[in-house]
């Protein structure tokens, strides 16, 4: 295997959820040892959240490892079994936080105070540790102890304020995303910052990330406009003030695709209006004076979008979007989870996603690595690990007990 950027690092994780365990990942797949820490006691619902592999008759396989979501984001991960409500369970995890180089949780202070694992308390063992804490609300202030995910962010830092349509309540994004790019990608950057210190100085240290204010810096020009010009801005559909028309656009349905036949174009114009007309067929709406400028189109987008829908309807997205790309036009298709995997040439070209054999879910597609590294590259170097799959390794190699010693703890539950 090629040697990746992050070998001989050593992860202990914590975390569940989205946010923490992506995080992780991204540390994994450029080399690091991630020890993924679970418990029955306690389980990481992503384990039976759906989807669900399949078998052969159709029925959804069940269990702890069947979850393309949990499996997705921790491909490579060792997974050891471990209560964390009992005395010996924290005496072990400080042993492995000991063995580690980070250590990575998005519990709340509240589960941290229960467990033990403040960095005043887990540095006192390894002062060298670099450790990451990122609760929703962050370590303190009044709202320290609020749990949530993704899909309660977005209206927490105003992201659902902006998402719908203004005559429509607030929408938000249709996902968990400040779970899958924004909290888990500046996690990892402020770790390897803080492994860069420790490299220069030999110093540890900890990390606060409160995914409020992590997710707060995406809403671009909202608070800048507030401050500046009292201005609160709200729900606009697809519409842009710089651009028009700029939205999603119906085109004939496409009877292959999946559970999802409806098919559209999102086209954003501002000055090549007669390129889009000529394209669509229709030369003489460039000369309109209800839509020749930009400014008669802002005037009545109604009217345009309704037009132009009439027009997009008559096409198969694919060949519309090519067609209005040839001209210069922005445009492309609303791709969804099919055209990702089977259809789209340049995603297949470039072999983003990785295929992985999984002992229950059988072969998988898994998202690639966030970035391509030319001498020391990222891959995931085993699919998901099953529940507890390695806790034997883990305790062995990495904590140091014999065989007896990790039987009586299996059966004393601590190894759960």
């Amino acid at each position: 295997m090629t040697a990746r950027p992050l070998d001989g690092l050593r992860v202990a994780d914590f975390s569940w959820f989205g946010a923490g365990p992506i995080a992780g990942n991204t540390l994994c797949s450029f080399g690091a040892e991630v020890v993924r820490v679970e418990s029955l006691a306690k389980i990481d619902s992503l384990r039976v959240g759906h989807p669900f592999a399949m078998n052969s008759d159709g029925t959804f396989k069940s269990g702890y490892n069947v979850s393309g979501y949990f499996n997705n984001f921790n491909a490579g991960k060792l997974s050891i079994q471990l209560n964390l409500n009992t005395e010996q369970g924290q005496e072990l995890a400080y042993r492995l936080i000991e063995k580690s180089d980070v250590f990575l949780t998005n519990f709340t202070p509240r589960v941290i105070d229960k467990w033990n694992l403040r960095y005043e308390q887990i540095a006192s063992i390894n002062p060298g540790i670099i450790a990451a804490y990122a609760p929703m609300q962050g370590l303190w202030g009044p709202h320290k102890d609020f749990l949530g995910f993704g899909a309660v962010l977005t209206p927490v830092v105003g992201i659902s304020e902006m998402s719908g349509f203004p005559h429509r309540p607030p929408f938000g994004v249709g996902t968990n995303y400040p779970d899958y790019v924004i909290n888990p990608g500046h996690t990892v950057a402020a770790i390897l910052a803080a492994l860069r210190h420790r490299n220069r100085t030999g110093r540890g240290q900890q990390i606060e990330l409160a995914q409020i204010e992590s997710v707060v810096s995406v809403l671009g020009t909202a608070v800048p406009d507030y401050l500046a010009n009292g201005t609160v801005q709200t729900r606009a559909g697809n519409r842009s003030p710089i651009m028009s028309p700029h939205g999603a656009f119906r085109c004939a349905d496409d009877p292959t695709s999946t559970n999802s036949p409806d098919r559209w174009v999102v086209i954003s114009v501002r000055t090549l209006w007669p390129e889009v007309c000529d394209v669509l067929g229709h030369p003489e709406a460039a000369t309109d004076p209800r839509f020749a400028t930009f400014e008669a189109r802002k005037a009545d987008e109604d009217a345009l979008e309704a037009m132009i829908g009439t027009w997009t309807a008559l096409w198969r997205a694919e060949e519309l979007a090519a067609a209005l790309q040839a001209r210069g036009v922005p445009a492309g298709v609303v791709q969804n989870a099919q055209d990702l995997l089977d259809k789209d040439d340049h995603i297949r070209e470039r072999g983003y996603y990785q295929y992985l054999d999984h002992p229950e879910t059988g072969r998988s597609a898994y998202d690639g690595v966030v970035a391509r590294l030319s001498e020391t590259p990222g891959y995931h170097a085993a699919p998901a690990p099953l529940l507890g799959e390695h806790t034997f390794d883990v305790c062995e190699r990495i904590l140091g007990l014999s065989p007896d010693q990790i039987a009586d703890l299996m059966a004393a539950e601590v190894l759960v």
